[in-house]
């Protein structure tokens, strides 16, 4: 194992005491170390050639490149072949189902006379302290993507108004490669934080198997260490592109640690280049941020030998799952109660859909996006329509109602005219009349349906002769028709003579003498 150094008070102690001439038996009780290590701090205080009084001037630091580093031994061959192995046993570390132990048996075969496993991932560990001071997650290729927003704002400026405008930043880095996704919007609302994210997984060419936000209000509707409750629009977003929603533990900055060291460096590698310019609209101001971006993907790594965007085609890019055909629409949610005939109002629009009428009086819970609209009963998908924004206007799915309704859903003039036809030509013309008069066309096909529903009371026959009576009165009803049939009046046969017949005697008929 590697030497380790004592504290610089204990060497300072150990001269100390030496220099007061005190044995090295004493000195090692009293300093509680061993003789050997007395005797090897001594002997590396002679050789330098200083005096007491000059070493104990020197500060910690100087004590231990004096007495700390120039003590360590020089690694042997087989410690420099397993250093120079490091960057690679990382890399590879990250494929899935890839173990230390695998690793190890693979070097054993290169270097058959090489380090033993114990000592194989001390020396890895202690490599990965180095380059990661910072506690370490081994993440999995493919595994996770984790999002936040920046705490600093970037800003654009209204080019006619001077107006300054804090907009939003948003960062995402996948935890196998680090590739790093940056992009500004207005704000952190559900739809930028949806928007910003699918973004990301369409630059990042696939979809990780999780996403890990912090507990973002967009993201998290309440947050907790075991169950947190998923806000539903980002859960939905979640499940079109098949992956899961694992938000970050509340207080628990370890979990989120990689996205936090994203946000610093991007605040030196993106926000620095960017603060001596203007911009003026969103789109300007990201098409910077891509560039320096771009830069910052594609710069090695430090301590390593291969760049963000290497390590992501080599090691990354085929562990992610496809793409959807199509993206996701961002999805509102509104709730409203079925109404009596069959439809709901989407109040945005103020437009109404059917839905199926067993649903009738229950509250139902409605996600419309900018070209559909769902309805959902218990989780339960009830109905689907295209969005339609007229206002007062209906959507109906003929499927939706009940046989009644259904008929009248079908009420058109076309069909009136076709069904009086089927009777006669008087009643056909009698319907035409209808039509035409009626203000609204709601009344005139609930008349025409009135008047032809009276063939399944008294026939064809009675009702054409009915029409036909109706039709040399000029009026145009359906009561009109309904008086002619319950009068028999449709029976009364006419005198081709009747004109021709005298007036009749009456005493209250005064006569034509009367006038003159």
């Amino acid at each position: 194992m590697a030497n380790t150094t004592i504290s610089m008070n204990k060497i300072r102690q150990i001269l100390r005491l030496h220099d007061h001439g005190r044995s090295k038996q004493a000195i090692a009780i009293q300093a509680g170390v061993s003789r050997n290590t007395v005797k090897k701090y001594i002997k590396f205080f002679q050789q330098s050639g200083f005096t007491f009084e000059e070493v104990n001037s020197l500060g910690d630091k100087e004590l231990e490149d004096l007495f700390g580093k120039s003590n360590e031994r020089k690694p042997d061959s087989r410690l420099q072949a397993l250093q120079r192995c490091l960057p690679h046993i990382d890399k590879e570390l990250k494929r899935p189902g890839v173990t230390r132990k695998l690793l190890w048996e693979a070097y054993m075969k290169e270097f058959p006379e090489g380090l033993q496993y114990t000592q194989f991932c001390f020396y890895y560990n202690q490599w990965k302290a180095i380059v990661n001071p910072v506690m370490h997650l081994d993440h999995k290729a493919g595994d996770k993507v984790y999002i936040d927003f920046a705490g600093k704002k970037l800003q654009i400026i209204d080019p006619s108004s001077g107006e300054i405008q804090d907009v939003e930043v948003f960062v995402a880095i996948l935890g196998a490669s680090q590739l790093t996704y940056v992009e500004s919007v207005l704000d952190q609302s559900k739809e930028s934080l949806i928007c910003a994210c699918e973004n990301a997984l369409h630059y990042f060419g696939g979809v990780p198997s999780a996403i890990v936000p912090d507990n973002l209000k967009a993201a998290v509707t309440r947050s907790n260490r075991y169950e947190p409750t998923l806000n539903e629009t980002f859960s939905d977003f979640a499940n079109h592109y098949q992956t899961s929603v694992l938000p970050a533990r509340a207080n628990r900055p370890r979990d989120k640690a990689l996205v936090e060291g994203a946000v610093k460096i991007v605040y030196n590698r993106i926000y620095a280049p960017l603060r001596k310019n203007t911009y003026h609209t969103l789109q300007e101001l990201n098409t910077a941020i891509r560039y320096q971006l771009e830069l910052h993907n594609n710069c090695q790594l430090k301590g390593r030998s291969y760049s963000r965007r290497s390590q992501f085609e080599e090691i990354e890019r085929h562990s992610l799952g496809g793409l959807p055909i199509s993206r996701y629409e961002f999805k509102k949610l509104h709730y409203a109660t079925v109404a009596k005939t069959g439809h709901i109002c989407l109040g945005e629009d103020r437009h109404y859909y059917s839905v199926p009428y067993r649903f009738i009086g229950k509250k139902v819970k409605m996600l419309y996006s900018r070209t559909r609209l769902e309805v959902f009963y218990h989780y339960e998908r009830v109905a689907i329509h295209i969005r339609d924004k007229t206002a007062y206007g209906y959507t109906t799915d003929k499927t939706h109602l009940v046989s009644s309704h259904r008929f009248v859903s079908e009420w058109t003039p076309e069909r009136f005219l076709e069904w009086a036809e089927s009777i006669g030509e008087d009643v056909k013309m009698y319907i035409q009349g209808i039509l035409e008069r009626k203000q609204h066309p709601e009344q005139a096909y609930r008349s025409c349906a009135g008047i032809l529903g009276f063939s399944k009371k008294v026939g064809n026959e009675r009702l054409a002769k009915a029409c036909g009576r109706a039709l040399s009165y000029g009026i145009y009803s359906y009561k009109t028709v309904q008086k002619i049939l319950a009068n028999r009046m449709d029976e009364y046969q006419d005198s081709p003579f009747a004109d021709e017949l005298p007036m009749p005697e009456h005493g209250n008929i005064r006569g034509e003498e009367y006038y003159k």
